[in-house]
Order: structure tokens, then sequence, then C-alpha cells
């Protein structure tokens, strides 16, 4: 199965990221190989979890992620 990852960069150093189709699934690390195979690890235990309890698991649709920029309007 392939998942979209957003990252962030973390305010105190390094990254976090998430899973838009499984809410609640995030890591963090310090650099970029670290972030992907904790999110790795993040994403196994998160199905795992949904095949315990009997859930369906997701499948991820068409997922258009943008940008949009909003000039500063303090004046």
């Amino acid at each position: 199965m392939d998942f979209t990852v957003i990252i962030h960069s973390a305010e105190e150093g390094g990254f976090w990221v998430e899973v838009p189709t499984l809410p609640g699934c995030f890591s963090q690390g310090e650099t970029f190989e670290e972030i992907m195979e904790n999110i790795h690890e993040a994403i196994e235990l998160h199905l795992e979890g949904l095949r315990e309890d009997g859930s369906e698991l997701p499948r991820e649709g068409d997922l258009i992620i943008g940008r949009l920029r909003i000039d500063d309007m303090t004046g």
C-alpha cells in the first residue's frame, strides 16, 4: 500500500510527519531519513491496530495538496 505523507519543519528543530489517510498517525525525527523510517513503523502499527479492531483498511483516494499565499493584511 502507498500512503501520502506530509512533512513539516518542527519549531524546535527536526521534522514531524503526518499521514492524511490515517488520522492520528504521525511521527517525528531529526533527519529526513529518520522521519521516513519512523513514519513507516507508525503506519505499520496503525494498520495493525485497525486490523485487530476489525476496521476496514483505508484506501487513499485522490489527494491534492496545494499551497496558497495570503498577503499580509495588517497594513
